[in-house]
């Protein structure tokens, strides 16, 4: 959304190469050249070291496990740039809250924006009183077409369990479910412990 929005240029770093970023950056790179434009670019960093030196606006989107408790911490907090904006898309405990505030007292051009906290629904003391942190309580999903959807994956959950309706094969595709010109598959969506109850799984 950055590249697109704002034609921010791209550097990223993940254990898996993003192809697929990868693509569009460059696809919306030529576009914007092919109309007389500053092309975008993207650069795939070797190190998460390497994108918190260089990035502007850095964007967090691990999952949480033990390898990234405080993988945000008072040392890397002070690599980054001293104006630069950081965004936790992913757990609260990822950011290490107690020297994020240190480091926001420190750095008043250092901003932060978060959705999630280290101990929700509380916040480290004086985290909200910073006015360089911009903080919202967990509702980054709180679209109307996001919660519609997840409505109505819940509903045919519960109608799939009630039919005897195997679940859906590919939990991360549940589009089908969703279009409403057709419709939706003779499966449950989205049942998240559906191996451990021992459910089937669609074959559809």
């Amino acid at each position: 959304m950055m590249v697109e929005g704002f034609k921010m240029n791209l550097i990223y770093y993940d254990l898996y190469q993003s192809t697929r970023l990868e693509k569009f950056v460059t696809a919306y790179g030529q576009f914007l050249k092919a109309n007389g434009e500053q092309p975008v670019t993207w650069k795939r960093a070797s190190s998460m070291e390497e994108v918190l030196r260089e990035a502007d606006v850095i964007s967090l989107h691990p999952i949480l496990d033990k390898t990234t408790y405080h993988l945000v911490n008072k040392e890397r907090l002070a690599l980054m740039k001293k104006e630069a904006i950081l965004v936790n898309c992913s757990r609260g405990p990822v950011i290490d809250e107690v020297a994020l505030v240190e480091h926001l007292r420190e750095n008043p051009m250092f901003r932060v924006g978060l959705d999630v906290f280290e101990d929700e629904p509380y916040m480290k003391p004086g985290l909200a009183d910073m006015k360089n942190a911009v903080v919202v309580p967990h509702i980054a999903s709180a679209s109307k077409w996001t919660r519609e959807g997840m409505a109505t994956l819940a509903a045919l959950n519960v109608l799939g369990k009630i039919k005897g309706y195997p679940i859906w094969s590919n939990p991360n595709s549940v589009e089908p479910f969703l279009n409403e010109n057709a419709a939706p598959p003779a499966a449950c969506p989205s049942i998240v412990n559906s191996k451990a109850l021992g459910l089937p799984v669609s074959k559809l």
